[in-house]
């Protein structure tokens, strides 16, 4: 029993490890001198080698006529086999019914064979009876002109001259407009910080022979140190103005000092501020004089001030767009619809073109 279960199993394996072979025609019926196509084919596993028959053009297969064998195809399958296909293109020139026999394949050495097929073939019909009902070629004939099947072209013809002219008036059009160039202008910024150092280091070159000159007394040189606080506190009132955003140029200096500790600004030495703008006061309404020394400890107050409440990385450029008038608009308009108009102009003159062309050559041919 167990000698017979073991039979039966390799019987199974060898049935299920056989390769298929079929053959298929495309055609099972046509007519003499036409052509079909005999699929040949197997399924087998990778790696197993195939070995079709070396068939030739011109060789007879079952009664039909080899006409071309194309190179084999191999597709893998939907499982997990690969499909190799033999295509054999045959014709007949007689009208029967051919029997095609199996085709052997070798699979691994072991042949395999596909099925037999059968291929009608058919004759045309004819009558030799009464063969001058047949008629050969007959000779070339002019056609003759006819206005109906050139009248389209001619207008057609006028039409594409009028949209050259078009073009050409829109070209002129474009031409005689200048364009307009819009620039972009790119100007200098000088911080808030730096104009007012500048400022202090040109009044400190030009003030300070009106400051030395104050102690020798006299309203003119009390004038001069009047002039030289007044510019001071203005470059100063000018940078706060700038940099904080109040207009310190109205604001006593109360105020000032007021609008000062409200700021965030925790490095600011209010109190020294303070005595520079007091004793600014004093000097340009009660006639206060200072000496020396003072005089250049409150022009390192101010200098100080800045440096304290400068902003960095502040822009230095700034970019200025262009401004264009509305007759600039109008004009700007103008030039883009002229542009489109001549680009779909070259368009429809390109396709008529060669519409009529290919129209001609149909006609004359």
């Amino acid at each position: 029993m167990k000698r017979i279960l073991n039979i039966v199993m390799l019987l199974v394996v060898a049935a299920v490890c056989r390769a298929h072979v079929e053959a298929t025609i495309d055609s099972v019926q046509m007519v003499v001198g036409e052509q079909t196509c005999i699929h040949l084919s197997a399924s087998v596993k990778n790696g197993q080698h195939v070995m079709f028959p070396q068939l030739k053009a011109g060789q007879m297969l079952g009664g039909v006529e080899v006409v071309d064998i194309p190179k084999v195809d191999t597709v893998e399958a939907s499982d997990g086999l690969l499909k190799v296909t033999q295509h054999i293109k045959v014709t007949a020139w007689d009208d029967s019914l051919y029997y095609i026999p199996a085709i052997a394949v070798k699979v691994n050495g072991k042949t395999e064979s596909s099925k037999s097929l059968a291929l009608k073939v058919l004759t045309v019909d004819v009558d030799t009876i009464h063969p001058n009902q047949f008629y050969g070629p007959r000779d070339v004939q002019d056609n003759p002109f006819r206005w109906s099947e050139w009248s389209g072209l001619l207008w057609l013809t006028f039409l594409l001259m009028l949209l050259y002219v078009l073009c050409w008036l829109a070209l002129l059009r474009l031409r005689s407009k200048k364009p307009i160039v819009l620039k972009v202008r790119i100007r200098k910024i000088v911080p808030p910080h730096q104009k007012a150092l500048d400022g202090i280091e040109k009044l400190k070159k030009e003030g300070t022979a009106l400051v030395s000159g104050s102690y020798a007394g006299g309203a003119e040189d009390a004038e001069g140190l009047k002039a030289y606080y007044s510019e001071l506190t203005d470059i100063l009132r000018v940078y706060m103005q700038e940099r904080f955003g109040f207009n310190a140029m109205e604001m006593t200096s109360a105020e000032i000092i007021e609008r000062i500790e409200s700021t965030d600004e925790k490095d600011v030495k209010i109190e020294e501020l303070r005595s520079l703008l007091e004793t600014s006061d004093l000097v340009k309404f009660a006639k206060y004089t200072v000496n020396m020394s003072e005089s250049d400890r409150n022009l390192m107050t101010a200098v100080n001030f800045i440096n304290e409440t400068k902003q960095e990385n502040v822009a230095t450029e700034e970019r200025i767009e262009p401004t264009i008038t509305e007759q600039q608009r109008q004009t700007l308009r103008m030039r883009v619809s002229l542009k489109w108009a001549v680009a779909l102009l070259v368009v429809a003159i390109v396709a008529l073109t060669a519409y009529l062309c290919w129209q001609v050559f149909e006609l004359t041919n």
